[in-house]
């Protein structure tokens, strides 16, 4: 079973996407929940009008499924800033890693993190995601939004 190979020798996921990472999905992953989905590889600009609903205090990670084609990717990084109300609340970095060109999708998770608590901290955020690496190339720049709840119930 060999794996399509173009001329030059290197792993080409997408022969129409230049890119060397290929960033295809976000999950926002809670114990005994189905894991929340963004879909990154289409039109980034209906993100925002996806909103998750986070249940406060909870604990949750944050997955992020993409590609690796064409050559090595150096020093990956997921930067996350998190807004309410216009106003920087938080900023997250986490260094995933290198990664060589492969077939298939690898992924990256984040450790536990807590959701705000409080009535304070409910209410709707919003989230500028970017993944990076060391040459300071961004492969994917996106935003969403989550809302705290006091429960996991819409209302």
């Amino acid at each position: 079973d060999a794996l399509p190979i173009s001329n030059s020798g290197k792993i080409i996921f997408d022969e129409n996407n230049p890119n060397k990472v290929i960033v295809k999905k976000l999950a926002l992953c809670v114990a005994d929940r189905p894991d929340m989905e963004l879909d990154l590889s289409g039109d980034l600009t209906n993100l925002k009008k996806q909103v998750f609903i986070i249940k406060e205090g909870i604990s949750y990670k944050i997955r992020i499924d993409f590609i690796v084609q064409r050559e090595i990717v150096h020093g990956l990084k997921y930067v996350q800033k998190t807004y309410r109300l216009g106003v920087p609340v938080d900023k997250m970095t986490h260094m995933v890693g290198s990664y060589p060109p492969k077939m298939e999708i690898q992924s990256y998770t984040t450790p536990a993190e807590d959701a705000p608590s409080g009535m304070m901290a409910r209410g709707s955020y919003t989230v500028h995601s970017l993944f990076t690496d060391d040459d300071k190339k961004e492969h994917l720049k996106w935003e969403w939004v989550f809302e705290i709840k006091k429960d996991w119930k819409d209302n």
